[in-house]
This record gives C-alpha cells, structure tokens and sequence, in this order.
C-alpha cells in the first residue's frame, strides 16, 4: 500500500486540487458557487473545466459522465470522450464549461411516476459543485442533478439539496434567538453498510439469488447465528483481502472508510464511515455499495445488499447517523455537561421530538421497501413503529420539565472495570439500544430502520425537512417573545406535554410494546402498502411545499414510482419460485424418490421378506409434499397473472401483499420441507450450509 495520507482523495478533484490548478480568482468565484450556490460566469466555468479536464487526463481518464442518481435508486453515467476532432484528422482533448455544468441524457427510460410521458425523453442534469467530481474507470464522474424538461425533479440529489437549505435557513433562525449568527447549517451522515459476502461459483449456482438478490428457498442450515460467534470475529483470509482492497479503493475516492468487521450473521459484515455533509454522503454510499459488488467479484466472492437473503438469521440494514453542525464546528446536538441547562439544545431536542412524533408516518414510508419488509420487526431490527430512545438521564431531565419540577442530578457514574490495570471510565449520558428506531446518542441520532440497499437521500430528505419545520414554528412564536426565557420553558414544556408520547426507552422487540404503542396511538406500519398512502397526505404534501422540497406533482410521482417498484419486485420473484419449483425442485425430488422406490423394488425382490418400511414412509411423504408443492405453485402462478393484470397501481400492490406475498410463503412451505428430505446430491442448488460457511 502506498502512503496512506497521500492515497487519500488521489482521484478527486477536491478542494487541494483545486487551490492548485485554479487562478486565485477563479479558485474563489468557485468556492462561493459551493458555499452559497452563487452561479458561476460562464469564463470561470470554462476555466474550471479545463483545469479538471487536464487533471483528469493525467490520472489516465478518456471520458467524462454527468453522474447522477435517478429514483431507480442506483446511480446512471452517460460516457462522451474528451476527443475534439481537427481538420487535419487529429484529435485534441477538450472540455468545456457548458459540459462540465450542463448535459443532456435521453431520459425516457427512467421512471417518472407519470410526470411525463415515455416519448418526452429530453432530462437535463446539472453540476452539484458542493460534491467533488472524482475518477472511476478511466472516467471523469462529475456528481449531478436530474430533472425533466419542465424542470421537476427526476432523481434523489435536487430535493435532498432542496431539503438542506430548508433546514439551514430555520436553523439559523434558531440559532439567532440565542444570539448567534452563522453562515451555514449543515446536517452531516455517517451511515454504517452492511452486507454478506458469499461464493460467487455457489452464487451462480442459484437462480433466486441472480435474479432476486435474495434466496427465495433454503431450508435451515444446522447452525446459524445462535453461537454468536460470528460477531466481531476473526475475518476470513478472502474476506479481509476484499476489505483490503475496499479500503484502499474508497480511500482513493475520498470516502472517509473508518470501521470494518464481522456483523451477527454468518458471512455477514459492516462498513462505517466518517460522517460526512449529508449530500456528499449520499453520493459517497451510492459509490460504497457499487465499489462493494465489483470488488467482491475480483475476489471470487459476490456482495449480497438485500435487507433478507437469508431466512433465519439475520438481515442488513443501514444505521444513519444523523448530526446538526455549522460552519463554526458546534455540533447542535451536543448537550454539553450539563444538559438539563442548556436551553438551546433542549429546544432543538423538542423540535426533533415533536417533528418525529408528528410524521413517524414519513420516517416509515422513506423506509419503505419490499425487501425491508421481510427485516423490520423481525426481532433483528427496529419495529415498525417508529419512536425515540433518549436514555436515562436524558428522559429523567425531560420528564422533570414536564413535571414543572427541578432536575435532580445523581453524581456522574462511571464505569469500574473491577480490573486494577485498566482506567475508569467516564459513563455516557445515554445508553445504546439497538430496538429503537431512532437513538439519540449523546451528539447525533442513529435512524435504524434503513434497509441495506436503500438511497439514504429519502431518509435524509425525510429528516431534515421535519426538522426544519419544527425550527420555523418555534422561531415564529420566540421571535415574538416579549419574555425570552419565560415563553421559552413555555414552549419547551408544552411541547414536550403533548409529544413525549413518542419517547421509548424500553425494548422494542417485546410484544407489550406493541401493545403499549397501540395505547399511545403511534402508527405501526407493518408494510410497504400500509406506509406509502401516508406520505402523499395532505398535511405531508402541505409540509414539502412549504419549504420548497417537492411539488405536489413531485410527490405523487414518487408515489407511483414506489408502489408500482414493490409490485414489480414481488412479481419478478414469484416468477423466479414458479420457475425454480418446475425446473429445478420437482424434477429433483422425482428423480430422488424413483431411486429411493427402485432400492424399495431390489430390497423386495431380493429379500421378499424384508422390512421397507421407513423407505416407504419417505417415498410417501416425497410424494405427498411434491403434489402439494405443485399445487401450491399452480395457486401461485394463477395469482400472478391476476396481479399482473391489475392496472391500478395502489391496488396491485396492496393485492401482491395480501395475495402473492401468503402465495408464495406457501410454496416455500413445502419446498423447504422437500429439502430437508431429499438426499443432497439430488437437490439442484446450494443449501444454506453451503452458502453461509464457505471459505
């Protein structure tokens, strides 16, 4: 490995780079574009495109791509060389302002909920300078939006952008109440990745796995993650050469890689990042996950970023760590030594309390996907209802505001080891609990609900405009205050009244919490059919136009993309069992039981009075569960083609939950029990065993 320090951004054009090869003048003209969105001249462009263009040819680049984020919720780059033929049948490299800050991808393809129809194909993308444009395979990617013709948001970057200036712009308001005035207010991310990592000759072994990404069969495997034993653990050779090599390769791209290790599930790992401003971060994740799938294929090994390809143990999910800072580096999260005095962070506590309280129903539909629905609730991740963790002490300072009473502090704990040779360490003011959707953790919030493959950008955009609306109804009853401190505590303890129902500290995995939940009248939103008619209410769409995060239009279409995405998804891996039950498992048992009834006729007719017994009652039992399967997979098959005929896109979905999903649960049913009785050199693909602990 080459010098870490020097590795570091090496195929970005960052800030350094820019200070290097940009004229002062221009270097400055472009850092006002990415502090305050003031646009750039067309010579300063075309100033910094050359530059870019030149530094991207000396690290080998051919190409540029305007790459952006469309709500396929994966990344898309459109290629163009940098060749500029001559008259005398030569080429130069050339790029030109115009390119670098404006193209033109077909965008017909990309879904737009309804937007547009199929034959408007014309979509713009337009340069985010405050992401930094970066090389990858020999290509110059220069972080984009993407919108249609008419100018609506065609992809996950504008309203995450949109949503950082809504939260900016209230937050100073705040912050102006106490008497500080700063530039910026940013939201930062730290989202931890997990994922599993198997065989790649297994993997392709597996139709379910190539089409589906998840293993839509697979009986238990002998042992699974009750040792706990995998967590934590030594990493495997292959494996820690993967992580190796990911390590340096998102280094290179300026990705703040931190943490590495083994997760709960056997073949199950984790990647964590340093926080990072919440855009770049998204941009940085997108970037992780395909650095993570074409990696793992250098190493014969395949990436796996569903939230559930395993039955049976457990799934990966995204923990988002969500921070307020500004450009002076306070972390507005941050409660200090003495929380319960300070009253700026206790208000923007209760403005994040009552935001979470008031739209959970936002924070479940960002969430919300066919995939995360196996995972949520599932005693391995966040419930479905969505509610706060703030610890101990910190609920014991809220409880006493509400009570009107004094709060009265224990002396600080600490932890004692009980282990002479190691130091006492000071006890954080709040615990960790890992039920919880959303755990404030002493300076941030960890929102854990996200499903492994998810864009964090709709979290996020979730996040900061909830927060940002509670900022501007607090800033427009403290402006008014003629009693600073005194409407003040009013306000703080009248919020916390009638929102604090929302605050759990307990375990979330527990049925009484349900109960309890139910009780308090939070939403528990088991599907992804059950959260998305929230987020197109009339009191959600009033919230985003509000602050100039989605039009109404905008949010409809997301809509539509979302549900007619999980009813695709479902469909795509109904087929995929109809398809693997016929081809693969029937033909499997059949060829199994002959065998098994040919031994019964040889035994028979060699020894007429030996005892068959057992092999008959497993002949009968193959046979019985195989017609069962079959029929199963007819009812299955019949329910497809239902599904896929109903037009309607709400009703689709909620027919592939309440129909296809229990249809295909059936099937599984009984393809799993076949497997546990037919003998493994018959069955046609890699069992769980298998899969989970290869080398």
């Amino acid at each position: 490995m080459q010098n870490l320090p020097e590795m570091f951004g090496s195929m970005v054009f960052n800030e350094t780079v820019m200070r290097e090869r940009l004229p002062k003048e221009t270097f400055r003209a472009l850092k006002k574009t990415m502090d305050e969105g003031i646009p750039l001249t067309e010579g300063v462009a075309n100033i910094v495109a050359n530059a870019m263009k030149d530094w991207a040819v000396e690290k080998g680049a051919t190409h540029f791509t305007h790459w952006f984020q469309p709500m396929t919720g994966i990344t898309a780059e459109k290629h163009d060389s940098f060749i500029s033929p001559q008259k005398n049948g030569t080429v130069i490299m050339e790029f030109s302002g115009r390119e670098l800050v404006k193209g033109e991808p077909d965008g017909s393809s990309f879904p737009s909920g309804g937007i547009r129809a199929t034959c408007e194909a014309r979509g713009y993308t337009a340069w985010d300078p405050t992401s930094p444009a970066f090389i990858k395979d020999n290509s110059l990617c220069i972080p984009t939006a993407f919108c249609s013709y008419g100018g609506e948001a065609l992809d996950k970057k504008t309203p995450l952008l949109r949503s950082m200036d809504a939260i900016d712009r209230q937050a100073k308001r705040i912050l102006q109440l106490f008497g500080k005035n700063v530039r910026r207010v940013c939201t930062t991310v730290g989202p931890e990745q997990e994922y599993f990592l198997i065989d790649r000759a297994l993997y392709l072994q597996r139709e379910d796995l190539k089409l589906t990404g998840r293993t839509l069969f697979g009986a238990p495997s002998p042992k699974g993650q009750e040792l706990d034993d995998h967590y934590f653990g030594a990493i495997k050779t292959r494996v820690s050469e993967f992580m190796k090599d990911l390590d340096e390769t998102l280094w290179k791209l300026g990705i703040l890689a931190k943490t590495k290790h083994n997760e709960v599930a056997p073949s199950q790992h984790e990647m964590a990042p340093i926080f990072s401003t919440t855009n770049i971060a998204a941009d940085n994740n997108q970037l992780t996950m395909e650095m993570m799938k074409k990696i793992a294929e250098k190493h014969g090994l395949v990436c796996l970023l569903h939230e559930k390809p395993f039955a049976g143990v457990n799934g990966s999910g995204k923990h988002n760590n969500w921070s307020l800072t500004t450009d002076t580096g306070e972390n507005l999260l941050e409660p200090g030594s003495t929380p319960e005095e300070n009253a700026q962070f206790l208000l923007i506590l209760t403005a994040i309390i009552k935001g979470i309280d008031e739209y959970q129903d936002l924070l479940r539909a960002s969430v919300a996907t066919a995939g995360n629905d196996h995972r949520l609730g599932a005693n391995e991740a966040p419930p479905s209802i969505i509610s706060m963790f703030v610890g101990d002490e910190l609920g014991a300072v809220l409880k006493s505001i509400r009570a009107g009473i004094p709060f009265d502090r224990k002396a600080t704990e600490v932890l004692r080891l009980g282990v002479d040779a190691l130091p006492t360490l000071p006890k954080d003011n709040t615990d960790r609990n890992r039920t919880s959707p959303f755990a404030f953790t002493g300076n941030k919030f960890e929102f854990r609900s996200l499903g492994s493959s998810l864009s964090i950008s709709c979290p996020n955009i979730m996040l900061n405009t909830i927060v940002a609306e509670e900022f501007r109804q607090f800033a427009d009853i403290l402006e008014k205050s003629i009693d600073f401190t005194s409407d003040l505590n009013k306000l703080i303890r009248d919020t916390l009244c009638e929102h604090s129902r929302i605050i759990f500290n307990g375990n979330g995995y527990s049925a009484e919490w349900i109960a309890e939940a139910q009780k308090r009248g939070l939403l528990n939103l088991k599907t992804t059919t059950d959260a998305m008619p929230y987020f197109i209410s009339q009191k959600n769409i009033e919230l985003f136009k509000r602050h100039g995060v989605y039009t109404e239009t905008e949010m409809k279409a997301r809509y539509e993309i979302q549900m007619d995405e999980y009813s695709k998804t479902l469909l795509i891996e109904a087929r995929t069992m109809a398809d693997m039950v016929h081809r693969q498992i029937v033909p499997a048992v059949i060829s199994y039981n002959t065998a098994v009834s040919n031994s019964v006729i040889q035994i028979q007719t060699a020894v007429p009075s030996a005892a068959c017994g057992a092999k008959q009652t497993l002949i009968a039992q193959l046979s019985d569960n195989c017609d069962a399967l079959i029929e199963k997979t007819t009812i299955l098959e019949q329910i497809i083609c239902t599904a896929a005929d109903i037009a309607d896109t709400t009703k689709q979905a909620e027919y592939c939950t309440h129909d296809l999903i229990p249809a295909m649960q059936n099937v599984r049913k009984y393809a799993d029990l076949l497997e546990t009785l037919t003998a493994r050199q018959y069955w046609p693909f890699p069992v769980y065993s298998d899969l989970l602990f290869s080398e």
